[in-house]
């Protein structure tokens, strides 16, 4: 059976309302982008002989970009946060050439912070976290 290929320069972050700030490989370094769902979809409440279900209808996330501080793009997070870390709703899409794993939708996302940067001229990293949530569940409103 076919396994499938990656594709480094395939990951993207794509933002509704603000398209200036939308990522893609020239403006990321090695790490790229990471997407982390936080919490469970499902909770387990213990009873005397077994367990009961609860769905959750969203997980928070944690999208973590890898920008570069030696291009604008970084500026543009940089000034975003100043004026209001509120971004929206975007889409992730992962690092597969075709099939496999489909795009993710970040709901009501915003700038948490920016990671330590040395000012050493060995780092060009400009750490980027993003918080927001994802929709789970979504046959529980049927």
């Amino acid at each position: 059976m076919d396994q499938g290929t990656l594709n480094r320069i395939r990951g993207s972050v794509n933002w509704d309302d603000h398209p200036e700030l939308n990522v893609t490989a020239p403006f990321l370094g090695n790490e790229g982008i990471s997407l982390a769902l936080e919490g469970e979809s499902t909770v387990f409440f213990p009873t005397m002989t077994g367990a009961v279900t609860s769905p959750e209808p969203y997980m928070m996330l944690r999208l973590t970009i890898h920008l570069l501080k030696t291009q604008t793009l970084s500026d543009s997070y940089k000034a975003q946060m100043e004026l209001l870390s509120l971004i929206g709703n975007g889409t992730v899409r992962p690092d597969v050439v075709s099939g496999g794993l489909s795009p993710y939708s970040a709901v009501n996302c915003a700038i948490e912070g920016v990671r330590e940067m040395p000012f050493n001229g060995r780092d060009a990293g400009f750490v980027v976290s993003i918080r927001g949530y994802y929709t789970t569940n979504n046959s529980l409103f049927d």
